[in-house]
């Protein structure tokens, strides 16, 4: 699948999304191209009809041969007979097509959104993601669908009639010929609008999505403050907006729908009347036969118009989608890791070297940050909320780069490394447990194969883990519920512990990793890391001073800045910002 390996091979922003569909299609061009040919066999049947249906009347009219008669009908029924082999040869050719586009194309979100920065994740809301992944793409089949099915039927009865009339009665040509500029100047008059309108209705739509999220997200909070009609509020108002961008939406299409229905019924009467007076007073050399024929083809050839207008609104609204995922395809808010070198080991050894980090247009978080860590030392970073802490903490990890400055690994500039084959050795226990819906052995070995069962069962021990696991009636294999609902805030952060030992880090990550436990489970956790920390390179950030005694240093951190650096005991020697801290808790 190129189209997963390299979603970036195309323009999706900078490109007419009719040419991203052709693009996304490109693997399956042959197949699309027999598609067609199949169709074409299967449908011809719908404009040969009128034909055959002349040349009976003109038999019946003119007492012409019988053997006329059969011939016309043998025909017809021969290419009946191929309509259901060639039918089930377009829907494995077309509907395959279409299926295998839509699978790359939510594949190559995914790895996108996979490769994108911590920080666009920070302002993308996961809700409208999932509605680019699901919703969008969704649309974009629908549209290839309805196009390559709806559509070519559509457009191969205009040929195949256009066709026919030329043959038979080349004098009403001119006539079938006004269809498809009158289409054209419908659709041109009402494209514009209609793009908007699908866009303006997409947004809503994506708040909607947001603002659902966030309510589910809230209801304990919600329900515990007595907030329910705050809530319901909030969401009545995006609520409304979809209301009303759905309703001019819809308004528009029906007017379009309406006026092209109503303006090809008057051709089509014209040329009915039309067709009638030619033949009754002789103007043009037309048979009985013909003027059926050329009713018949204008009803047909009218319904086909009709449908084509009634694929705007579907197309344009796909198109529409597919300027939504190019959004994500080509946010340029991306971690570049290509052609950097592989980091095969890591000691730990770790240098700030003048590292200064502002988010978009603010403040500087970090400011001419300085510190070389040895391997295997503990630091803990301390300081009030908005000090910085969390921000050194992703700079370790990478997810985020320096603005100014540099950060050496074993010596190495991270900048000229694949942060992906770092993180190898990197594990990470966040401020607030994230599981996912599965058994705890499945989220203590997420992205591991084959563990061994006594490997995973040291690893919960060691996390104080091991003995609730082991009370639980499905032990291991008890299922955590979505984001872990079905245990204590202390348990998942226990199992948030376990999954980063079992990995054997060379550098810890732990973001107030001990927040949720209580005192005992805490005072155990302690006794843990105090053993498993050895020999690895620790980062920690903790509120509760008492967690981060036995650190080799502590840093203490003010708006960005480092403020006072040193153990726990010389730091309370000072009598500093540190100092203060542990008199305030210890009060």
């Amino acid at each position: 699948m190129a189209l997963a390996q390299h979603p970036l091979d195309h323009r999706y922003q900078g490109e007419h999304p009719v040419r991203t569909v052709a693009y996304l299609l490109r693997e399956d061009r042959w197949r699309l191209g027999l598609g067609v040919f199949a169709f074409a066999v299967k449908h011809s049947p719908t404009w040969l009809l009128p034909l055959v249906t002349a040349n009976v009347i003109d038999v019946v009219v003119q007492h012409g041969p019988v053997a006329r008669l059969w011939v016309n009908a043998l025909l017809l029924l021969a290419m009946l007979s191929l309509n259901y082999p060639f039918h089930v040869l377009f829907v494995r050719c077309h509907s395959g097509a279409v299926r295998r586009m839509g699978t790359r194309l939510r594949t190559s979100l995914v790895r996108r959104m996979q490769e994108l920065s911590i920080g666009y994740h920070s302002r993308a809301s996961a809700a409208v993601l999932q509605s680019k992944v699901i919703r969008d793409v969704e649309a974009i089949e629908q549209m290839v669908q309805q196009a390559g099915d709806v559509g070519t039927g559509a457009t191969m009865m205009l040929l195949g009639g256009l066709i026919v009339i030329a043959v038979r009665a080349p004098a009403f040509l001119p006539v079938f010929a006004v269809l498809v500029p009158v289409a054209s100047l419908l659709v041109m008059k009402l494209r514009s609008r209609m793009r908007t309108d699908n866009e303006t209705f997409r947004h809503e739509v994506e708040r909607l999505s947001s603002r659902v999220a966030e309510m589910t997200a809230l209801i304990p909070i919600t329900r515990a403050h007595g907030l329910e009609r705050v809530a319901v509020r909030r969401v009545d108002g995006s609520l409304d907006r979809v209301l009303r961008a759905g309703l001019r939406l819809d308004l528009l299409n029906g007017r379009f729908g309406a006026l092209a229905w109503t303006s090809l019924q008057v051709l089509g009467v014209s040329c009915l009347a039309g067709s009638a007076l030619a033949a009754y007073y002789g103007w043009v050399p037309i048979t009985a036969g013909d003027v059926v024929m050329l009713s018949a083809f204008f009803t047909t050839l009218t319904a086909s118009v009709t449908t084509l207008l009634a694929l705007g609104p579907i197309i344009i609204k796909g198109l529409e989608s597919v300027r939504s995922v190019g959004e994500v395809l080509q946010a340029p808010d991306l971690e570049d890791n290509a052609g950097k070198a592989q980091v095969g080991q890591v000691r730990g050894a770790v240098e700030f070297q003048d590292v200064t980090f502002r988010y978009d247009e603010g403040a500087d978080a970090v400011t001419d940050f300085n510190l070389k860590v040895a391997p295997g030392e503990k630091i803990a970073l301390v300081g009030a909320s908005g000090a910085g802490k969390s921000t050194v903490l992703n700079l370790v990890i990478g997810f985020l780069r320096p603005t100014h400055g540099r950060i050496l690994l074993d010596g190495q500039d991270m900048q000229d490394l694949d942060l992906r084959s770092y993180r190898q050795f990197v594990s990470v226990v966040p401020q607030e447990p994230i599981l996912f819906e599965g058994s705890i052995h499945e989220n203590v070995t997420y992205g591991m194969t084959d563990v061994p069962l006594e490997q995973v069962r040291r690893a919960l021990a060691d996390a104080n883990a091991l003995e609730f696991v082991d009370q639980l009636s499905d032990g291991m294999n008890t299922v955590v519920g979505e984001r872990g609902a079905r245990l204590s805030g202390g348990q998942r952060q226990r199992l948030a512990i376990a999954r980063a030992l079992i990995r054997d880090p060379r550098v810890l990550i732990l973001d107030e990793a001990t927040s949720a436990l209580d005192t005992r489970s805490e005072a155990l956790i302690q006794q843990a890391l105090a053993r498993l920390v050895a020999g690895r390179t620790v980062f920690t950030v903790a509120h509760r001073l008492s967690t981060i005694r036995n650190a080799d240093r502590i840093v203490v951190m003010h708006a960005g800045r480092i403020e006072e650096v040193g153990s726990h005991d010389e730091l309370l020697d000072r009598r500093g910002t540190y100092a203060h801290l542990q008199a305030g808790q210890l009060a």
